[in-house]
């Protein structure tokens, strides 16, 4: 059994998470069931799915949930974005947490090619 708390990318994607609440406390009351809800949705899911799959049998099972979490991420930055045009956010927080997704985001890739043997 693998214990995600190891993995680097449940430790870049669960900082970030903790930086989008942050980051999203200020955001209009009226958006509280709205993108403030799911903007923290798809942050927090991208750790929720490499915890998930590590505790899978297989390298094959694992890189599927990396491959959602992946998903997630994209999801994650398209909200990111959102929230940056609705200003929302300022865009020296944008670009910080932009530089992090993208970075947390290239290393699932790199998990991900590695689960599958590339």
């Amino acid at each position: 059994m693998r214990d995600f708390k190891r993995f680097e990318v449940w430790q870049l994607s669960h900082q970030l998470t903790l930086k989008i609440y942050t980051s999203t406390k200020n955001f209009p009351k009226e958006e509280i069931f709205g993108l403030t809800s799911q903007i923290r949705r798809s942050f927090a899911s991208i750790g929720y799915n490499i915890s998930e799959g590590s505790g899978r049998n297989s390298d094959k099972e694992f890189a599927n949930f990396i491959n959602i979490a992946l998903g997630s991420s994209n999801e994650a930055e398209n909200q990111l974005i959102l929230a940056k045009d609705l200003d929302y956010i300022e865009e020296n927080d944008y670009q910080n947490l932009l530089s992090e997704l993208i970075t947390l985001k290239k290393k699932l890739v790199t998990l991900w090619n590695r689960l599958n043997g590339n």
